[in-house]
């Protein structure tokens, strides 16, 4: 398989998670959003919503990250992502679309790039719009939790491949996350204790030197 990613990217990262969780082999494609590699034709070829991640699979290429770790649970099962009964799915289902659907989209980089450019939103402003809305969706996720090992249970599960880039994220935006966040915080050190989250870091992506 062929991963198309930014190594800060937090939809690439969730995606290399969750390929790690399940062992699955990948090569990267790094696609750099800050220069836009992604706005060039070659990649619209690609992915012509110009965003990442992008999978290149025997099935085809997959685009957005929720679908493609979707995929990845049809087809390799062995290690699900989603699991346990039904409404322990869907409360894994609810917290990763908190972060994936509501929080991040709110400050990926072409909203803020947005933000400046054609709205004159300043730096310090752009700064708080984004703190506000990683609070906002943090809060939610935090409310929902019942003080498991993990966000859902005691096997990390799609809710935590969503949190930990986003926190990941927080830190970057100047949230003080072990401060304000000291439950999430705590899973994200459990989620840091295993191969698949590490291998996944940004810093130890072959594109972190790359900015």
């Amino acid at each position: 398989m062929k991963l198309f990613s930014y190594f800060r990217s937090s939809a690439s990262y969730r995606v290399r998670i969750a390929l790690n969780l399940k062992g699955v082999r990948y090569t990267q494609v790094p696609v750099n959003l800050k220069q836009g590699d992604q706005l060039l034709d070659e990649y619209a070829s690609v992915n012509p919503q110009r965003l990442l991640p992008a999978l290149e699979t025997t099935d085809g290429l997959l685009t957005q990250s929720l679908a493609i770790m979707a995929w990845l649970d049809e087809k390799f099962p062995e290690r699900l992502l989603v699991l346990g009964g039904s409404e322990q799915r869907a409360k894994i289902r609810s917290l990763a679309a908190i972060l994936g659907c509501d929080t991040q989209p709110l400050q990926n980089l072409r909203v803020l790039k947005y933000l400046s450019s054609e709205l004159g939103v300043t730096d310090s402003q752009r700064l708080a719009w984004s703190q506000h809305w990683i609070r906002d969706g943090l809060n939610a996720f935090d409310a929902q939790l019942k003080g498991d090992q993990f966000s859902v249970g005691k096997i990390a599960s799609l809710a935590d491949i969503c949190l930990v880039p986003q926190l990941y994220n927080a830190r970057r935006f100047g949230i003080n996350v072990d401060a304000e966040f000291p439950r999430l915080a705590e899973i994200d050190h459990h989620c840091a204790t295993l191969e698949a989250f590490q291998r996944a870091l940004p810093e130890n992506q072959p594109d972190h030197s790359v900015d």
